[in-house]
Protein backbone atom coordinates (compact mmCIF):
# COMPACT_ATOMS: atom_id res chain seq x y z
CA UNK A 1 0.00 0.00 0.00
CA UNK A 2 1.38 3.64 -1.05
CA UNK A 3 1.83 6.50 1.32
CA UNK A 4 -1.33 7.92 2.22
CA UNK A 5 -1.95 11.48 0.67
CA UNK A 6 -2.86 14.14 2.51
CA UNK A 7 -6.59 14.09 1.81
CA UNK A 8 -6.85 10.42 2.68
CA UNK A 9 -5.29 11.49 5.99
CA UNK A 10 -8.15 13.93 6.34
CA UNK A 11 -10.77 11.57 5.44
CA UNK A 12 -9.90 9.28 7.92
CA UNK A 13 -9.71 11.35 10.63
CA UNK A 14 -13.15 12.85 9.66
CA UNK A 15 -14.27 9.53 9.95
CA UNK A 16 -12.23 8.45 13.47
CA UNK A 17 -13.70 12.04 15.08
CA UNK A 18 -17.31 11.47 13.80
CA UNK A 19 -17.32 7.49 14.33
CA UNK A 20 -14.92 6.54 17.12
CA UNK A 21 -14.42 10.00 19.24
CA UNK A 22 -18.15 9.93 20.87
CA UNK A 23 -18.30 6.64 20.90
CA UNK A 24 -15.19 5.05 22.76
CA UNK A 25 -12.86 8.59 23.86
CA UNK A 26 -15.39 11.88 24.24
CA UNK A 27 -15.71 10.28 28.13
CA UNK A 28 -12.28 9.59 28.92
CA UNK A 29 -11.43 13.51 27.75
CA UNK A 30 -13.01 14.06 31.25
CA UNK A 31 -11.35 11.98 33.05
CA UNK A 32 -7.79 12.70 31.96
CA UNK A 33 -8.27 16.63 32.52
CA UNK A 34 -9.69 15.66 36.01
CA UNK A 35 -6.32 13.53 36.55
CA UNK A 36 -4.09 16.41 35.63
CA UNK A 37 -6.08 19.08 37.38
CA UNK A 38 -6.36 21.30 34.89
CA UNK A 39 -7.48 24.57 35.92
CA UNK A 40 -7.87 28.59 34.53
CA UNK A 41 -4.46 30.12 33.86
CA UNK A 42 -2.76 26.50 33.08
CA UNK A 43 -0.60 26.23 29.99
CA UNK A 44 -1.54 22.87 28.77
CA UNK A 45 0.08 20.29 25.79
CA UNK A 46 -1.96 17.07 24.40
CA UNK A 47 0.40 15.12 22.99
CA UNK A 48 -0.95 12.99 20.18
CA UNK A 49 -3.85 15.04 20.44
CA UNK A 50 -5.91 13.63 17.60
CA UNK A 51 -8.20 15.26 16.40
CA UNK A 52 -8.42 17.13 19.58
CA UNK A 53 -11.34 15.87 21.64
CA UNK A 54 -8.99 16.56 25.01
CA UNK A 55 -7.60 19.88 23.76
CA UNK A 56 -10.89 21.22 23.15
CA UNK A 57 -12.20 20.08 26.59
CA UNK A 58 -8.76 21.79 28.00
CA UNK A 59 -9.40 24.74 26.19
CA UNK A 60 -12.78 25.48 28.10
CA UNK A 61 -10.92 24.63 31.41
CA UNK A 62 -7.89 26.87 31.22
CA UNK A 63 -10.08 30.33 30.40
CA UNK A 64 -9.03 32.86 31.34
CA UNK A 65 -5.72 33.23 31.13
CA UNK A 66 -4.24 29.96 29.86
CA UNK A 67 -3.29 28.22 26.65
CA UNK A 68 -3.39 24.89 25.20
CA UNK A 69 -1.50 23.54 22.50
CA UNK A 70 -2.68 20.14 20.63
CA UNK A 71 0.35 17.67 19.12
CA UNK A 72 0.54 15.26 16.56
CA UNK A 73 2.28 13.30 14.06
CA UNK A 74 -0.66 12.88 11.52
CA UNK A 75 -1.05 15.80 9.62
CA UNK A 76 -4.76 14.67 8.74
CA UNK A 77 -5.80 14.76 12.38
CA UNK A 78 -4.43 18.08 12.88
CA UNK A 79 -6.35 19.40 9.53
CA UNK A 80 -9.44 17.74 11.25
CA UNK A 81 -8.70 19.03 14.95
CA UNK A 82 -8.01 23.40 13.35
CA UNK A 83 -11.23 22.53 11.27
CA UNK A 84 -13.18 22.05 14.26
CA UNK A 85 -11.15 24.26 17.22
CA UNK A 86 -9.38 26.96 14.78
CA UNK A 87 -9.08 28.99 17.74
CA UNK A 88 -6.89 26.51 19.41
CA UNK A 89 -3.13 26.09 18.16
CA UNK A 90 -1.92 22.71 16.75
CA UNK A 91 1.61 21.93 16.03
CA UNK A 92 2.57 18.56 14.28
CA UNK A 93 5.55 16.98 15.79
CA UNK A 94 6.61 13.64 17.59
CA UNK A 95 6.30 12.34 21.01
CA UNK A 96 9.83 11.52 21.10
CA UNK A 97 11.04 14.91 19.98
CA UNK A 98 8.68 17.46 21.58
CA UNK A 99 9.48 20.87 20.25
CA UNK A 100 9.29 23.26 23.24
CA UNK A 101 12.11 24.47 25.73
CA UNK A 102 12.17 22.53 29.23
CA UNK A 103 9.20 24.11 32.02
CA UNK A 104 6.74 25.46 28.91
CA UNK A 105 3.73 23.70 30.64
CA UNK A 106 1.67 23.51 33.63
CA UNK A 107 -0.19 20.22 32.37
CA UNK A 108 0.93 17.77 30.08
CA UNK A 109 -1.87 15.26 29.11
CA UNK A 110 -2.01 12.43 26.50
CA UNK A 111 -5.27 10.49 25.72
CA UNK A 112 -4.45 6.51 24.38
CA UNK A 113 -1.07 7.69 22.09
CA UNK A 114 1.11 6.40 24.51
CA UNK A 115 1.25 2.65 22.26
CA UNK A 116 1.51 4.22 19.67
CA UNK A 117 5.00 5.88 20.21
CA UNK A 118 7.86 4.40 18.66
CA UNK A 119 10.20 4.80 21.86
CA UNK A 120 7.66 5.24 24.58
CA UNK A 121 10.60 5.66 27.00
CA UNK A 122 11.62 9.01 25.13
CA UNK A 123 8.19 10.14 24.44
CA UNK A 124 7.62 10.02 28.13
CA UNK A 125 11.14 11.75 29.48
CA UNK A 126 9.99 14.56 26.90
CA UNK A 127 7.09 15.02 28.72
CA UNK A 128 7.96 15.60 31.79
CA UNK A 129 11.13 17.58 30.18
CA UNK A 130 8.77 20.53 28.75
CA UNK A 131 6.70 20.74 32.36
CA UNK A 132 7.32 23.16 34.91
CA UNK A 133 8.49 21.94 38.68
CA UNK A 134 5.23 20.60 40.45
CA UNK A 135 3.89 20.29 37.11
CA UNK A 136 1.15 17.43 36.51
CA UNK A 137 1.41 14.70 34.00
CA UNK A 138 -1.57 12.51 32.78
CA UNK A 139 -1.43 9.50 30.25
CA UNK A 140 -4.58 7.25 29.59
CA UNK A 141 -4.44 3.72 27.61
CA UNK A 142 -6.66 1.00 27.54
CA UNK A 143 -6.31 -2.28 29.99
CA UNK A 144 -5.69 -5.32 27.93
CA UNK A 145 -8.02 -6.79 25.74
CA UNK A 146 -8.70 -9.75 28.01
CA UNK A 147 -10.33 -7.66 29.95
CA UNK A 148 -12.97 -6.05 27.44
CA UNK A 149 -14.33 -8.81 25.66
CA UNK A 150 -16.42 -7.27 22.78
CA UNK A 151 -12.94 -6.22 21.59
CA UNK A 152 -11.47 -9.39 22.24
CA UNK A 153 -14.48 -11.05 20.07
CA UNK A 154 -13.71 -8.51 17.18
CA UNK A 155 -10.09 -9.20 16.95
CA UNK A 156 -11.06 -12.79 16.93
CA UNK A 157 -13.72 -12.88 14.17
CA UNK A 158 -11.29 -10.17 11.98
CA UNK A 159 -8.20 -12.82 12.40
CA UNK A 160 -10.85 -15.63 11.02
CA UNK A 161 -12.64 -13.63 8.00
CA UNK A 162 -10.13 -10.90 7.40
CA UNK A 163 -6.44 -11.93 8.39
CA UNK A 164 -3.86 -11.85 11.25
CA UNK A 165 -2.83 -8.63 10.37
CA UNK A 166 -6.44 -6.92 10.63
CA UNK A 167 -6.46 -8.55 14.25
CA UNK A 168 -3.34 -7.05 15.15
CA UNK A 169 -4.34 -3.52 13.95
CA UNK A 170 -6.99 -4.43 16.88
CA UNK A 171 -5.18 -5.72 19.13
CA UNK A 172 -2.67 -3.11 19.19
CA UNK A 173 -4.28 -0.16 20.69
CA UNK A 174 -4.57 -2.28 24.01
CA UNK A 175 -0.53 -3.31 24.04
CA UNK A 176 -0.20 -1.50 27.21
CA UNK A 177 -3.31 -3.14 29.64
CA UNK A 178 -1.20 -4.89 32.38
CA UNK A 179 -0.05 -2.29 34.89
CA UNK A 180 2.82 -4.16 36.23
CA UNK A 181 4.43 -3.34 33.11
CA UNK A 182 3.02 -0.04 32.39
CA UNK A 183 4.46 1.04 36.07
CA UNK A 184 8.21 -0.43 34.64
CA UNK A 185 7.50 1.37 31.59
CA UNK A 186 7.15 5.07 33.54
CA UNK A 187 10.12 4.01 35.80
CA UNK A 188 12.29 3.24 33.45
CA UNK A 189 11.48 6.66 31.80
CA UNK A 190 12.60 8.08 35.34
CA UNK A 191 9.16 8.98 36.42
CA UNK A 192 9.30 7.92 39.61
CA UNK A 193 6.23 9.59 41.10
CA UNK A 194 3.70 7.78 38.83
CA UNK A 195 0.67 6.20 39.86
CA UNK A 196 -1.29 3.93 38.19
CA UNK A 197 -5.38 4.27 38.66
CA UNK A 198 -8.05 1.97 36.69
CA UNK A 199 -11.17 3.41 35.38
CA UNK A 200 -14.27 1.87 34.07
CA UNK A 201 -16.16 3.37 30.89
CA UNK A 202 -18.70 2.87 28.47
CA UNK A 203 -18.26 2.19 24.63
CA UNK A 204 -21.52 3.27 23.13
CA UNK A 205 -22.42 2.03 19.45
CA UNK A 206 -25.42 2.96 17.15
CA UNK A 207 -25.32 -0.63 15.98
CA UNK A 208 -22.85 -3.17 14.95
CA UNK A 209 -22.11 -2.21 11.76
CA UNK A 210 -21.53 1.71 12.81
CA UNK A 211 -18.81 -0.15 15.73
CA UNK A 212 -17.32 -2.08 12.74
CA UNK A 213 -17.11 0.45 10.48
CA UNK A 214 -15.54 3.15 13.25
CA UNK A 215 -12.33 1.05 12.49
CA UNK A 216 -12.55 -0.53 9.09
CA UNK A 217 -12.92 3.92 8.43
CA UNK A 218 -11.19 5.95 11.38
CA UNK A 219 -8.29 3.68 11.98
CA UNK A 220 -7.21 0.13 10.06
CA UNK A 221 -6.16 2.60 6.93
CA UNK A 222 -3.53 4.27 8.96
CA UNK A 223 -2.35 0.06 9.89
CA UNK A 224 -2.14 -0.53 6.27
CA UNK A 225 -5.31 -2.29 6.21
CA UNK A 226 -8.06 -2.02 3.72
CA UNK A 227 -11.09 -4.19 3.65
CA UNK A 228 -13.00 -4.59 -0.06
CA UNK A 229 -16.78 -4.66 -0.08
CA UNK A 230 -16.74 -8.86 0.16
CA UNK A 231 -14.82 -8.77 3.19
CA UNK A 232 -16.41 -5.84 4.97
CA UNK A 233 -20.27 -7.13 4.48
CA UNK A 234 -19.45 -10.78 5.48
CA UNK A 235 -17.27 -8.96 8.31
CA UNK A 236 -20.36 -6.94 9.42
CA UNK A 237 -23.15 -10.09 8.97
CA UNK A 238 -20.92 -12.31 11.17
CA UNK A 239 -20.08 -9.36 14.12
CA UNK A 240 -24.20 -8.97 14.30
CA UNK A 241 -24.37 -12.83 15.10
CA UNK A 242 -21.09 -12.92 17.53
CA UNK A 243 -21.48 -9.61 19.13
CA UNK A 244 -25.23 -9.87 19.72
CA UNK A 245 -24.47 -10.20 24.01
CA UNK A 246 -23.37 -6.62 23.59
CA UNK A 247 -26.23 -5.03 21.97
CA UNK A 248 -28.53 -3.08 24.78
CA UNK A 249 -32.77 -3.21 24.45
CA UNK A 250 -32.45 -0.27 22.23
CA UNK A 251 -30.63 -2.25 19.17
CA UNK A 252 -27.52 0.26 20.52
CA UNK A 253 -24.55 -2.09 21.25
CA UNK A 254 -23.13 -0.90 24.85
CA UNK A 255 -20.13 -2.21 26.58
CA UNK A 256 -17.99 -1.68 29.55
CA UNK A 257 -14.43 -0.69 28.75
CA UNK A 258 -11.39 -0.11 30.97
CA UNK A 259 -8.18 2.10 31.12
CA UNK A 260 -5.61 3.24 33.38
CA UNK A 261 -5.16 6.81 33.80
CA UNK A 262 -1.18 7.70 35.35
CA UNK A 263 -0.38 10.64 36.89
CA UNK A 264 2.90 12.35 37.95
CA UNK A 265 4.29 15.54 39.17
CA UNK A 266 7.19 16.86 38.17
CA UNK A 267 9.80 17.29 41.02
Amino acid sequence: MSELSLQELAEIAAAYEERLVPALFQEWAKRVADAARIGPGDRVLDVACGTGVLARLAAMRVSPGGSVIGLDINPGMLSEAARIAPEIEWRQGAAESLPFEDGSFDAVVSQFGLMFFTDRRAALREMVRVLVPGGRLAVAVFDSLDNIPAYATMASLLGRLVGEPAANALRFPFALGDTAELSTLFADAGIASAVVATHEGTARFPSISAMVLADVKGWFPLAQIVLDEGQLGALIAEAERVLEPFISADGKVKFRILAHIVTATKE
